[in-house]
């Protein structure tokens, strides 16, 4: 009903967190700001465009459009929204340097490989099984055909397809077909808390707004979060290796002023990044990015696009956005701008930390980030109501530690900066007192580029009560 009647609809399954995934989707669409979209490309500019014109857009929903740009001598790239809001036609346009774009992304390929790519085939396998659904005996042969070549060829799991598992060692001429379970087969007792199957996960490592740290755990099938209580000026070791001299470093600001009887909130506006070993340090604040690298210095605005390459690092700036920081084959990460209105009378501009590649840091790394480069396991049980409705406690066993942990969401601004999307997390309570490594104060450095100081790991104990 909702396809033939260009509405949506989202199954609520009946687990623990319904609560939860009926408040998600209030808040996705509780708020349209517009009707009747239209994303319109150059003529004969672009091909294999997935679906480009939308009944509606709600605050807290995305609108994704791919395809391929089939002409290769096209130097702009121009994009152009049209759309109805509560009481006039919106037009929107946007010009993209295409050499530009392809040099940040040449940059950038080692880690993100052929995602968009396989986004464009993800986003059309979700239209054409959207299609299928009414389409006539005849024409749902062809659409069943098209989307099989397309799962196959890119190793989707789709409710027409089966994932074969081979079992390693003791069984390895055994195989197993997992099929996608359809809606009236789901299992009575599913994990809430894990991905959907079709969507790779992704690997969470970074910390953003009043300062949330999220941390992957559980081979990234889950996530846990925490909050720190800091003071302005204050610097906060994020990452410190002391085999590869590698060092990332944090200073904390806090609001304009505090309104009456509510907290000081603080955020990260500046970075200090450091690589001893290829005599680089960066400097990263929410006015200019600064590097020094041997006796040179660089400096550059955040109101352009820029980047940079030298041998042992390079930057690449997405004008008023994020920057992409890599660091030789050690690391690589994101930086998120966050612009605030100028005159806002409380908040002020601030910095988010991504991490992207961390694989060639030694087992010595350390910090508030690094001491979570490792796998990290968790176990979590004893799910049940907690203080606030919608949000159940549970009992997690980590790092040796028995911990009351509340399920929430915490949101990643990669992507989209001024929305951010969801990312389900395990919130540990007390400054993440249990999950860290000693305590916040331990984490407090001298300057932006200061190393950190050996901090013991704790035994673990219970604190669940």
């Amino acid at each position: 009903m909702a396809l033939e009647n260009n509405g949506i609809a989202r199954r609520i399954y009946e687990d623990s967190d319904a609560p939860l995934q009926l408040q998600g989707f209030y808040d996705e669409v509780a708020n349209p700001l517009l009707m009747d979209i239209e994303i319109l490309y150059p003529e004969n500019a672009v091909s294999d465009l997935t679906q480009a014109s939308f009944r509606q857009y709600y605050d807290g929903s995305e609108i994704v459009v791919a395809g391929r740009i089939s002409d290769n001598s096209l130097q702009i790239f121009t994009a152009e929204v049209n759309a109805q809001t509560g009481n006039e036609n919106l037009t929107l346009s946007a010009d993209v340097n295409i050499p530009e774009a392809e040099n940040i992304i040449q940059q950038q390929q080692y880690i993100f490989g052929d995602f968009t790519e396989r986004l464009w085939a993800y986003l059309t396998i979700q239209q054409l099984l959207d299609q299928r659904v009414s389409a006539r005996a005849d024409d749902k042969k062809n659409l069943t055909d098209e989307i099989l070549s397309l799962s196959l060829k890119y190793n989707f799991v789709t409710s027409l397809t089966s994932m074969v598992v081979t079992k390693p060692e003791d069984t390895k001429d055994e195989a197993f077909v997992a099929d996608k379970p359809s809606d009236d087969a789901r299992p009575e007792q599913q994990r809430y808390y894990a991905p959907p199957a079709s969507i790779p996960s992704f690997s969470y490592r970074y910390v953003d707004s009043d300062p949330h740290f999220v941390i992957s755990t559980n081979n990234h099938r889950d996530a846990i979060c925490f909050n720190i209580d800091g003071k302005p000026d204050s610097v906060l070791n994020l990452i410190s290796d002391p085999h590869t001299g590698f060092v990332v470093n944090g200073q904390l600001i806090g609001d304009k002023k505090v309104e009456k009887n509510n907290k000081l909130h603080t955020y990260f506006g500046k970075f200090g990044i450091v690589n001893s070993n290829m005599d680089v340090k960066v400097e990263i604040s929410t006015q200019v990015i600064t590097v020094f690298h041997g006796e040179d210095k660089m400096v550059f605005p955040w109101s352009a696009t820029a980047s940079v390459t030298k041998q042992s690092f390079s930057i690449s700036i997405v004008k008023e956005r994020n920057l992409t920081l890599r660091m030789g084959d050690d690391a690589t990460f994101v930086i998120v701008l966050h612009r605030v209105w100028k005159y806002h009378p409380l908040h002020q501009d601030f910095l988010g930390f991504y991490t992207l590649d961390s694989h060639r840091l030694s087992n010595m790394t350390h910090g508030l980030i690094g001491q979570f480069y490792h796998e990290l396991n968790a176990d979590i049980s004893n799910i049940r109501p907690g203080l606030d409705e919608g949000k159940p406690d549970a009992t997690m066993i980590v790092k040796g530690h028995t911990l009351r942990v509340t399920r929430g969401y915490q949101k990643d601004y990669r992507f989209d900066p001024k929305r951010g999307n969801n990312i389900s997390c395990w919130f540990v309570h007390n400054n993440g007192e249990g999950f860290i490594d000693g305590t916040l104060t331990d984490y407090t450095v001298p300057s932006l580029f200061a190393q950190l100081h050996p901090i013991p790991k704790t035994v673990g104990e219970d604190q669940s009560h």
